[in-house]
């Protein structure tokens, strides 16, 4: 698998009621797919994991499987603690997923042992390879990175830390991962990022713009001050927006995908607004540079 690019992070689809749309979802992940991002994360972030009942779960990873149709790898969100998490990886692994991505366990704040114990636990059973997301109260420190690179079937970490520092001194212990840039909008850090080995990264805007987020990917950086910054500063405007600003694009230039499940919240019809200004002004900018 060469994930040395960017990734896409579909969003999931629900109707009116709140039930899963499998077929506005599909359709979703067809324009993703037909892309060609370096694989499809479904089911994690901003795909509402935390929102999915197991079935619901199951049947979204089973559609992601089928629309790759094994031309890009697919990559499933599990976490909670490490029971559940269990159960959501055997979901994964049923309906074909290629490999998980780890998420941090929920709510609380675990020591270095128990995370590592986490991970054991969900490599022993899941019989995927297993990517490590540091964020949040799943923060590794290098000693324990190691331990971490050193157990079966882990083969990525993915940082939405952000502190460089700490990253460089895991990367050093643990040369055997694949690294990931997992910071919100990580195009903003992406050549930060790239300038210390890392340039893998989830790309949100892929979801909804796909022709900016490979544009910038190949060195548009015009898009930067134009696209991406004021993006981060709308993206700022409201809680939970990472996710739900991101739906709401998709849904007003490409799918009805519906809405975010609660305790998201849509956002507010001025900021969506600013969203629909932002996005002619990057599409502008790629014509022009297609144009050129």
């Amino acid at each position: 698998m060469q994930l040395d690019r960017l990734s896409s992070f579909p969003v999931t689809a629900f109707d009116a009621d709140g039930a899963l749309a499998l077929g506005a979802y599909r359709e979703h992940l067809r324009h993703q797919i037909d892309a060609r991002p370096a694989a499809i994360f479904a089911a994690c972030g901003t795909g509402e994991f935390f929102s999915l009942t197991l079935d619901e779960y199951a049947a979204a990873i089973r559609a992601a499987v089928q629309e790759a149709a094994g031309a890009l790898p697919v990559f499933a969100g599990t976490g909670y603690g490490t029971a559940i998490a269990r159960q959501y990886a055997a979901a994964a692994r049923e309906a074909g997923a290629d490999g998980l991505l780890v998420l941090p366990p929920y709510l609380v704040k675990p020591s270095q042992q128990g995370l590592l114990d986490h991970f054991r636990g969900l490599a022993a059973t899941a019989g995927l390879p297993l990517i490590a997301y540091q964020r949040d109260n799943a923060i590794f420190t290098a000693d324990s990175a190691a331990e971490l690179a050193r157990i079966p079937g882990v083969i990525g970490f993915k940082d939405g830390l952000g502190d460089l520092d700490l990253l460089q001194r895991i990367m050093a212990v643990a040369p055997n991962l694949t690294y990931f840039n997992g910071l919100p909008t990580a195009e903003v850090t992406a050549r930060s990022y790239a300038a210390i080995g890392v340039r893998a990264y989830s790309s949100a805007v892929h979801c909804f713009a796909p022709e900016i987020a490979h544009a910038y990917e190949a060195g548009l950086d015009e898009l930067l001050p134009a696209f991406y910054l004021p993006l981060v500063k709308l993206r700022d405007k409201g809680a939970g927006y990472a996710v739900s600003l991101v739906k709401a694009a998709v849904r007003r230039h490409w799918t009805d995908v519906g809405s975010v499940r609660s305790p998201l919240t849509d956002p507010l019809p001025e900021h969506l607004d600013e969203l629909d200004q932002l996005l002619e002004q990057g599409l502008n900018l790629v014509r022009k540079k297609a144009a050129a």
